[in-house]
């Protein structure tokens, strides 16, 4: 009787499995179709938000470097890749978990991701695949056509404007948010006040009529919310736990060639700038002769157009400055903004120079600078006292920092922009090395041979695989042949 059992058992296992769509059975488990959007935010947020490097810093004059030729402290880099075309996949595949479930906050924050990462690859390499770009899975389109950068920062607009759209009136808490902690209101400021950097940048299409940059900007600050304070700062705070600490803790550069450039320290020593003790460490020479962290004589940079050998020399006589070492050496120093209040308000204030907002710039302007000294007495441990409120009041008066000094428009954006620059020290990624090839401002050290350059070149990989579409948006740019690092693209003409 027990035999029987078991075979009766095996003959019903084996009825109700028949039954079974195969399609189930066969499902792998660690390869799932579906999954909630918040597990694709969390790596996403952590990607955009982290610190991007030093390549900007060699670029903007920030620091030199003494072991070898650096090719963005002498402007001769070549190609840039596609990377941020695999983050843009999982954005994708986050806007479609979210259409799925219904959720507008997380199809809000895919919009908002896919523009800041089609901001950036534009303003990279100029047309690139924008209205074709990853359908790959969807249609096996794995050559899409370019774009003109003129409509991709159309789409750009028009995304954040809709992200902005659908987070009115939103209280849902968005889960697996590392920003702000899942605060759809703080996300929607953020994503108004990127908007307004969008519009900036477009600063030379003033009077593009598909644009409408003058109107549309001044809609944008009179209408919707933007950020009001620090508190708004759209930054990633490091923990000192593996995987969140500081993207630069630890990394292997900041022991050996590289150095503060003289061109940024002694910008900061002619203002009396007390954020160069916050950046910059004091020389060798001036540590063991006892000058004190806030003596602006303990600090001096290298020559970034001299050859590297002689700063070399240089360096080894024990005379010029490293990067502090709390950026390699403390886990959780300062966070990294994507996008700051500060930075706000040096936006607001040049929009208000240029008339597209009446504002007073001399107001944004100062709020700005009280907004980086209050950022840095928040962050940077055991230099609070260097940047108190009181610092930036007397700051502001200074010969070559009061806004009163400035009369022209041009005087006012040179003023403006160098404020903006300042703030950039290992934050907001490539954005000051842009706005000078906007504005020119603020001025870079140059030779005559070497001018900076104006773009990246196309990867390989699109001339292997995308050939006829990647040479038709050369031609369309530049003429045949001409994918250059100092061709000129859209936004800059």
């Amino acid at each position: 009787m027990k035999k029987i059992g078991i075979l009766l058992g095996i003959m019903i296992l084996i009825s109700v499995s028949a039954c079974q769509d195969l399609s189930e059975i066969n499902d792998n488990p660690n390869n799932v179709n579906e999954t909630h959007p918040q597990l694709l935010l969390t790596n996403i947020a952590s990607n955009a938000f982290k610190v991007n490097g030093t390549s900007a810093l060699y670029a903007s004059r920030m620091l030199v470097q003494t072991d070898g030729e650096n090719n963005n402290q002498y402007y001769n880099w070549g190609r840039a890749d596609f990377d941020d075309y695999n983050m843009l996949g999982e954005v994708t595949k986050m806007m479609q978990e979210a259409q799925r479930i219904e959720s507008e906050e997380y199809v809000a924050l895919a919009k908002f991701f896919r523009a800041y990462y089609f901001y950036n690859l534009t303003l990279t390499f100029g047309d690139i695949p924008y209205s074709e770009a990853l359908q790959g899975e969807t249609d096996a389109n794995y050559t899409p056509k370019y774009d003109t950068q003129k409509d991709v920062f159309i789409g750009i607009l028009k995304d954040l404007s809709e992200a902005n759209d659908l987070l009115k009136n939103n209280e849902n808490i968005i889960a697996g948010d590392i920003i702000y902690g899942g605060n759809v209101a703080k996300w929607q400021k953020l994503i108004n006040t990127f908007r307004l950097k969008v519009l900036i940048t477009l600063s030379k299409k003033e009077s593009d009529a598909d644009l409408n940059v003058k109107n549309s900007f001044a809609n944008i600050y009179s209408n919707e919310p933007i950020m009001q304070s620090n508190d708004d700062n759209g930054q990633l705070v490091f923990l000192d736990e593996e995987g969140s600490r500081y993207t630069e803790f630890n990394s292997s550069g900041y022991g050996s060639g590289m150095y503060m450039s003289s061109t940024f320290i002694k910008r900061l020593q002619d203002r009396e700038d007390p954020r160069l003790f916050i950046f910059c460490g004091r020389t060798k020479n001036a540590k063991e002769a006892g000058l004190a962290i806030d003596d602006f004589n303990a600090y001096e940079g290298g020559d970034p157009l001299a050859p590297y050998a002689e700063v070399n020399d240089k360096a080894a006589a024990g005379d010029v400055s490293k990067v502090n070492l709390r950026y390699s050496t403390d886990p959780t120093t300062e966070p990294h903004n994507l996008l700051s209040y500060a930075e706000l308000q040096f936006i607001l204030a040049e929009a208000s120079v240029r008339g597209w907002i009446a504002t007073d710039a001399k107001t944004h302007y100062e709020n700005g600078v009280k907004a980086s000294f209050n950022f840095y007495n928040t962050y940077a441990k055991g230099f609070e006292t260097y940047v108190e409120s009181t610092d930036a009041d007397m700051y502001l008066v200074g010969t070559l920092v009061s806004f009163n000094s400035s009369i022209t428009t041009e005087e006012k954006l040179n003023l403006i922009l160098t404020q903006k620059y300042f703030t950039s020290f290992l934050q907001s990624g490539w954005r000051m090395y842009f706005d000078h090839l906007r504005t020119g401002y603020p001025n870079f050290a140059q030779s005559p041979s070497a001018t900076p350059p104006t773009r990246w070149i196309y990867p390989l990989s699109e001339y292997n695989n995308n050939s006829d579409n990647v040479a038709s948006a050369i031609q369309s740019q530049f003429g045949a042949g001409n994918d250059k690092i100092r061709e000129i693209t859209w936004w800059l003409k």
